[in-house]
């Protein structure tokens, strides 16, 4: 009787092992208490479609179609206790085909005249990042994906775009221009400013205070004269 008793004791739980075992790579085997491996709560950056296990129960389902990081709303902008730099992230009031607008009415704000040199040397390591590859290290668009690629190169700075405004660039490097993709999602507004900085210097061997015209400050009084423009981040 014990010997029996303990076959079918052992039975039982190589039974339980080998029921507990799953073919998906991603499976954890049986949960004995799935409440503690699986939140009900949803939490943020989890894609609960990538889920790999193979649970059907209704919440398992249910957090397999959620979607727990969303799109922000329109117009949204991130929090930022300095009220000046959250009043720089405000939606950009100028759209994709606003270029010229842009360049004569979207004015630098003053705020970051106050350390031009600091500025100048992050937007020089921010453009060394994002834009050296195809503009070159000088601004003579001779990068490395232009040379080896064999791509029409951009304009030098200091040659056709040389007197393009802080404004302009600031609008080209949010909605690109020509081959040159935007840079929206990669650069915010206050690093945006800081490579339209550098590339000044590029444009006229120093950052050239003195040929700064009009009210230097980030003007959202003047707005394009056609058409709505499009939130640009």
């Amino acid at each position: 009787m014990k010997l029996t008793l303990k076959y079918i004791t052992a039975m039982l739980i190589g039974a339980m092992t080998l029921s507990s075992c799953s073919k998906h790579p991603d499976s954890p085997g049986y949960e004995y208490m799935p409440d503690m491996y699986r939140s009900q709560a949803i939490e943020a950056y989890v894609d609960y479609g990538m889920v790999g296990d193979e649970e059907r129960d209704e919440t398992s389902n249910r957090l397999k179609n959620t979607q727990s990081a969303r799109t922000p709303a329109d117009g949204s902008i991130p929090f930022n206790s300095n009220r000046a730099q959250a009043e720089m992230m405000m939606p950009f009031n100028y759209g994709k085909a606003d270029l010229d607008s842009a360049s004569a009415n979207f004015k630098i704000p003053s705020s970051f005249l106050e350390d031009i040199d600091g500025n100048v040397k992050e937007g020089k390591r921010l453009y060394e990042i994002m834009c050296m590859h195809c503009h070159g290290k000088t601004g003579q668009g001779d990068g490395g994906v232009v040379v080896v690629g064999e791509y029409n190169p951009p304009s030098p700075y200091n040659g056709a775009y040389k007197e393009r405004s802080l404004g302009g660039i600031f609008h080209v490097i949010t909605y690109g221009k020509g081959a040159m993709g935007p840079h929206a999602s990669q650069l915010n507004k206050l690093e945006r400013w800081k490579v339209a900085m550098y590339v000044r210097t590029l444009q006229h061997g120093d950052f050239n205070l003195g040929g700064l015209t009009g009210k230097v400050e980030a003007d959202s009084t003047v707005l394009p004269s056609e058409g709505a423009a499009a939130d640009a981040g």
